[in-house]
């Protein structure tokens, strides 16, 4: 496929990867989140211990990964068994598939599960049915969910919540600055989310980098392709001020869908156009011409598809050098010694890129005979 994709996610990242790079794509890690469980021992063990002595009477299972670490904790202090036997008669309310898969491993039932994968909908779900009085068990996720806790609240529920896990920023902060300044800088055709936090972190990380103001501009304005997991990621997304024509949810949510999403997406960003003698193909980093693969650097991948998705254009060479090197080239002769690389990468078809005198660079089809506009 030939682009470049950032993953950062920190869970089943290497998974994630993996599909990308079946389809082509090179893969770069740079997680913003840490996923940290929170000690077992207290207070989550007391709270089991509360489930056990006085059976709620209504659970929400909010993740598949809190649930499973729920159970597993469990099963180590030797109550598991106990754990299930008292959830036997609860109701209990998913938050998506995962959520209610993880039940079900568990040996027990779900009464309902929300179609939109909202937190939101499957309190909706509880209140239709809550009387008041009843103790309602949440499980958390690793942020703190107090507006739906507020909610059952007022309806007359009794809220227990169950912390299993915390997200953080990552110890190393590297990563995520590469990663953000790989998007700044054009590098990165592609960034994928899979939890609304992994975006606030990043932006905090590029805020205490100084660099917060150049990422969401290259988050939005087309330099890279935004793939979120599902509706919630994506409204987090859009609640930091990135909604945009690039960002992007599959229509089902999860892993899978969204790398096709992200792959669809990407491969409609091909450009072909017709050169004397041939066609060429620009994806990503990888141009074909007259069936020769040719591996371009970042640097000359960006050079040849600003040229190539204006052709017959001419670019002068102070557009070339806020386009293609962020107006941080020191001066002219960059471009200059830029478009002679390329040349060179694209050998006898190098010569497809014209040099307008006194004017600046264009790449010129095989179907014209003079070159348009200047910008």
């Amino acid at each position: 496929m030939g682009f470049t994709v950032g993953i950062t996610a920190d869970r089943r990242w290497d998974e994630q990867a993996l599909l990308f790079e079946r389809s082509g794509a090179r893969v770069v890690h740079g997680p913003t989140i840490r996923t940290q469980p929170l000690g077992a021992e207290t207070p989550l063990r007391r709270a089991t211990e509360g489930v056990i002595a006085r059976p709620p009477a209504v659970l929400i299972a909010n993740t598949g990964l809190g649930v499973r670490s729920w159970f597993a904790n469990a099963d180590t202090w030797g109550i598991g068994r106990a754990l299930e036997t008292a959830l036997a008669r609860t109701r209990i309310f998913a938050r998506g598939p995962k959520a209610s898969g993880a039940i079900h491993s568990a040996g027990l039932a779900v009464v309902a599960r929300a179609r939109t994968e909202r937190l939101s909908e499957v309190v909706d779900l509880v209140l239709e049915s809550l009387a008041p009085g009843e103790r309602v068990v949440l499980q958390l996720d690793g942020s703190s969910e107090t507006v739906e806790v507020e909610r059952l609240r007022r309806a007359g529920a009794k809220v227990v919540t169950l912390p299993i896990y915390r997200w953080t920023l990552p110890d190393d902060t590297g990563p995520a600055i590469r990663l953000a300044e790989s998007v700044i800088d054009g590098r990165l055709h592609a960034v994928t989310f899979t939890a609304g936090p992994a975006i606030r972190n990043w932006l905090t990380i590029a805020a205490d980098a100084g660099i917060e103001t150049e990422l969401r501009r290259g988050l939005t304005d087309g330099r890279s392709v935004v793939g979120c997991v599902g509706p919630v990621c994506a409204e987090a997304a859009a609640a930091e001020g990135l909604l945009s024509p690039h960002l992007i949810q599959p229509d089902t949510f999860r892993l899978g869908p969204m790398v096709r999403a992200v792959t669809d997406r990407l491969t409609e960003r091909r450009v072909t156009l017709q050169i004397a003698p041939s066609s060429m193909v620009l994806s990503g980093n990888t141009v074909i011409i007259a069936g020769q693969c040719i591996s371009l650097t970042d640097t000359e991948a960006r050079l040849l598809s600003t040229l190539a998705r204006h052709p017959n254009t001419v670019f002068t060479k102070e557009r070339l050098l806020q386009t293609v090197w962020s107006g941080t080239a020191a001066d002219a002769h960059t471009v200059e010694v830029g478009i002679a690389r390329l040349r060179k990468r694209l050998g006898a078809h190098g010569e497809s890129i014209h040099s307008v005198h006194r004017r600046g660079y264009a790449l010129r089809t095989s179907t014209a005979s003079h070159t348009k506009r200047t910008i």
